[in-house]
């Protein structure tokens, strides 16, 4: 069987996961929501960091290097809401420093 490129590459930044990716998989997870949540979730050409595929909601940790990239960011938001998500974003520094904010925020988008 084949495993086509972008599945190959969803499973290594999965298993290359930033801290705040680690921490946040962790506090979804504790958190128990009522729909399944998808790490490094393929849509359309772009995977994302956390997609909650039935709610159509994606979550997307930025770093550092998004600051400069914010033209980058935007056509990436663009083709997800193409393909009807919509997307939230956090900054690692506030989900290692106020993960239960982020948490809330998220809870929040899916009531």
């Amino acid at each position: 069987m084949t495993v086509r490129p972008k599945t190959r590459r969803a499973r290594r930044l999965r298993r290359d996961a930033t801290e705040a990716e680690r921490a946040l998989w962790r506090g979804l997870r504790e958190m128990k929501p009522p729909v399944k949540v998808r790490r490094q979730h393929p849509i359309g050409g772009c995977i994302v960091d956390f997609a909650l595929p039935s709610r159509k909601l994606a979550i997307e940790i930025d770093g550092g290097q998004h600051a400069v990239a914010a033209a980058s960011d935007a056509t990436r938001t663009e083709e997800l809401e193409r393909h009807g998500y919509r997307v939230i974003r956090f900054w690692n520094n506030d989900v290692l420093g106020n993960l239960d904010g982020v948490l809330e925020a998220i809870r929040a988008e899916l009531e």
